[in-house]
């Protein structure tokens, strides 16, 4: 069969034929003799090569051209990687570029529509619509029910805006919002890379990145709902980044970032909140073992986190005529969790999304008093069984960290909890060992793996209620398996 070769592409004691310089052939050989579908990889070297050159069958003829191609090839991939390895660029491109395709492919913005599209934003959702009606921060349920703080501000505006331009409850609006949260996700691909590179080195920088560019389950939460869980994520990467900015850095410039990122990161997801006395103390900590002064930064850090807070309270106090820290339903949510038949799980037939009794309630009532009750239901609950509080508490924290047992039939559970389980060991292991090693940042770790979820153990835990520590924990569970691999001599 003159003008081919014959290679062994299909396994020992089997071949196919390829023509000569065939792209099918050189992306076979160029990886090691493994079947793929043709796509570039970073490892590359002259072993790769020399498969090439043994892998013929006796009394092929392999040309020197066909060597020299394939070294080609294998050296531009190697040149493509050796810069987007680190390439904020290459690394966000493709993040997104993933992100969308998925959103494309898989049709995520077409929500059910079901109970008046409340599946797409919820209560989120409700005040956007709210607001593009014209009737502003308010009815975070079914019906108009006046104005509400039941949410932070920042992600119900920003559906707003998309539903102004877009369409209420549109499929274009809810492509634009999962677009917009592909974005939030993609880009913490490059805090991932800062903090992992100060803490761990650049091999670990690298690959938190990029796992975190094409993880799965990172991409479910900024292509299936929406929901201020990406921004969240990106806004606490960010502040944890800062945090090793300011120990290093002098001047206010860092400081003033340090309170506006907090200021915006308290009105998108005020749980993140549990985290600024340990993040703020820190960077005060590390630098004053520097001998660096930090009372003008933190003066101008706590003044302008005011400034961006103020705006909001303002508005509370003069729409509920009392004091009001962001949002109202802390004390619904409290009950939720708590209360007779609880039992560590989120008790949302009480909600009142769910509840005809509940609804009426709060329609009666109005969202202050229908919290306040509520409020006083939980804390009756937790007084008079301190116990029994304390055994929920510690339910919450098996669930936020092993993952929640599914009520329903659902096959996959255990293999999906063991999956969950198994990051929050590899993180808690590599937050030991970086402790143990003294590695740059690891009580900052600590700190925030801490303080981030006490509120949920206090009130019920939700799969995507751990998605904004993600960022770190997917850094330390890099890090740790980067520890076990085997170094080379």
């Amino acid at each position: 069969m003159s003008g081919a070769y014959r290679f062994p592409i299909l396994g020992k004691g089997k071949c196919a034929f390829l023509k000569r310089s065939s792209p099918a052939c050189l992306r076979f050989h160029s990886r090691g003799a493994l079947p793929t579908l043709g796509l570039p990889i970073p490892t590359t070297s002259a072993t790769n090569v020399r498969n090439l050159e043994s892998c013929a069958t006796p009394g092929a003829d392999v040309s020197a051209t066909t060597i020299s191609e394939a070294r080609g090839i294998l050296n531009s991939y190697r040149r493509w990687w050796s810069q987007a390895r680190t390439s904020f660029f290459w690394i966000v491109l493709i993040a997104l570029a993933v992100r969308l395709g998925y959103i494309l492919i898989a049709h995520t913005y077409k929500f059910k529509t079901f109970d008046d599209n409340f599946g797409f934003g919820f209560e989120m959702g409700r005040i956007g619509r709210s607001l593009a009606l014209g009737q502003g921060f308010s009815s975070p349920f079914n019906g108009v029910t006046g104005p509400t703080a039941w949410e932070p501000p920042i992600y119900p505006f920003v559906i707003a805006g998309v539903f102004k331009v877009f369409g209420i409850y549109t499929h274009a609006s809810a492509l634009v919002l999962l677009a917009i949260n592909s974005i939030f996700s993609a880009v913490t691909c490059v805090p991932i890379f800062l903090i992992a590179k100060r803490c761990f080195g650049e091999r670990v920088a690298v690959w938190s990145s990029w796992t975190w560019a094409l993880l799965p389950p990172v991409i479910f939460w900024s292509t299936r709902y929406v929901w201020e869980t990406s921004l969240a994520a990106l806004l606490l990467a960010l502040i944890f980044w800062l945090s090793f900015v300011l120990e290093e850095n002098g001047g206010l410039r860092p400081w003033l970032g340090f309170g506006l990122l907090w200021g915006i990161s308290a009105l998108t997801n005020t749980a993140s909140l549990s985290f600024l006395p340990a993040s703020g103390l820190w960077a005060w900590y590390r630098r004053a073992k520097l001998g660096k002064r930090s009372l003008a930064g933190v003066l101008v850090a706590s003044l302008v986190f005011v400034a961006c807070l103020a705006p909001w309270l303002v508005r509370n106090y003069r729409t509920f005529g009392q004091f009001l820290f962001i949002r109202s339903n802390v004390g619904a949510e409290l009950r939720l969790g708590n209360g007779p038949g609880a039992n560590g799980l989120w008790m949302d037939y009480l909600h009142a999304t769910k509840n005809a009794q509940q609804m009426q309630l709060y329609q009666q009532m109005g969202e202050m008093a229908y919290v306040a009750e509520r409020k006083r239901q939980a804390m009756a609950f937790i007084r008079g069984d301190y116990a029994r509080f304390a055994g929920l508490c510690l339910k919450r924290f098996v669930y936020f960290w092993a993952g929640l047992p599914r009520t329903g039939n659902w096959a996959l559970t255990p293999f999906a909890n063991s999956l969950y389980l198994a990051s929050s060991v590899l993180a808690i292991w590599g937050l030991v060992q970086a402790l143990q090693k003294h590695r740059p940042g690891a009580w900052l770790f600590l700190w925030l793996m801490l303080s981030y979820p006490l509120v949920y153990y206090a009130v019920f835990v939700l799969p995507r209620y751990r998605h904004p520590i993600e960022p770190e924990l997917l850094i330390l569970m890099v890090y740790i398996i980067s520890e076990a691999e085997p170094r080379r001599p």
